[in-house]
């Protein structure tokens, strides 16, 4: 599978037995896959099919199912109700009879209500099931449809991702090899640090300095940070080439980027490094601002 956005929508059609029928089914973001129908009257044993033939082929997004169906004029019957006609000229025949009436047209005796009736032909179990199941075809040519979208938008998300990823190795790179993480620049900072130190307090013995000088040096190293954001990055390009939904994995992912980058910030001692790892905060907000497309 390749990658897919969770934004789509797709309409199909079909028409049999006098009935037509359209399906629309819209996609958007969310966190999980929530399903919403809306099927007309006498159409509710639809449903559990319609939920299975989602859920089988999306995996995320909040999804959108809306049936309308339309019942065509040909095959509709026009019936007399010869009861209800009868009594009709009964009553008629028994005014005629106590007084002067003239006798009524054919179509004033049409023309009273319920006499004449609109029938719709009434359906074998047989039609009723095919017809249900090329309703139930056609929703699969719009689920179809759906996909093709995702998955057009998800190529259009893939090729913005890998470079926000690449962006994101270039600058851990430029972090690793910035000369404010030479060996003489953090020397200098640390004998600078130390001296402050041995200024603020006349009391501080030689084991106490060596504690203090190992904990800043320790703050201001940043390898850990750069060897995680590099397996992070590692392990982002191998979700963008797999076969699955990856989108909640890359969601955690850009959480861990931006968790490393904060760090890397909050540790860095040098402006050089500082003001790289700003820039790397800048691209991991908008890879995770992408990533929240992702299925």
């Amino acid at each position: 599978m390749t990658l897919r956005s969770m934004t789509g929508f797709a309409r199909s059609s079909g028409n049999q037995g006098g009935t037509s029928w359209h399906w629309e089914v819209r996609s958007v973001n969310g966190r999980g896959l929530d399903v919403r129908l809306r099927l007309p009257p006498g159409y509710e044993t639809l449903e559990a099919g319609v939920r299975d033939a989602i859920t089988r082929r999306l995996a995320r997004g909040s999804v959108a199912v809306t049936l309308n169906v339309q019942r065509e004029g040909a095959g509709m019957e026009v019936r007399v109700n010869e009861h209800l006609l009868s009594q009709a000229r009964a009553a008629i025949e028994r005014l005629r009879a106590a007084g002067d009436f003239e006798r009524p047209r054919a179509e004033g005796l049409l023309a009273l209500r319920g006499v004449l009736e609109v029938v719709e032909p009434v359906e074998s179990e047989e039609e009723t099931a095919l017809r249900l199941k090329a309703m139930m075809s056609s929703l699969d040519e719009a689920i179809a449809g759906v996909i093709a979208g995702r998955e057009a938008e998800g190529a259009r998300l893939a090729a913005i991702l890998k470079d926000q990823i690449g962006s994101i190795d270039a600058l851990t790179e430029r972090v690793a090899s910035s000369p404010g993480r030479s060996s003489e620049a953090m020397r200098k900072r640390l004998k600078e640090q130390v001296g402050k130190l041995l200024e603020a307090t006349h009391t501080l013995d030689e084991t106490r300095l060596y504690q203090e000088a190992a904990l800043l040096a320790q703050r201001a190293d940043v390898e850990e940070e750069l060897k995680r954001l590099k397996a992070h990055v590692s392990a982002a390009r191998d979700l963008l080439g797999s076969r699955e939904a990856v989108g909640r994995k890359l969601d955690f992912l850009a959480q861990e980027f931006n968790r490393e980058a904060n760090t890397l910030c909050s540790k860095a001692t040098d402006v050089d490094i500082t003001r790289l790892g700003l820039e790397l905060k800048a691209v991991i907000d908008q890879l995770r601002e992408q990533v929240q497309n992702i299925e």
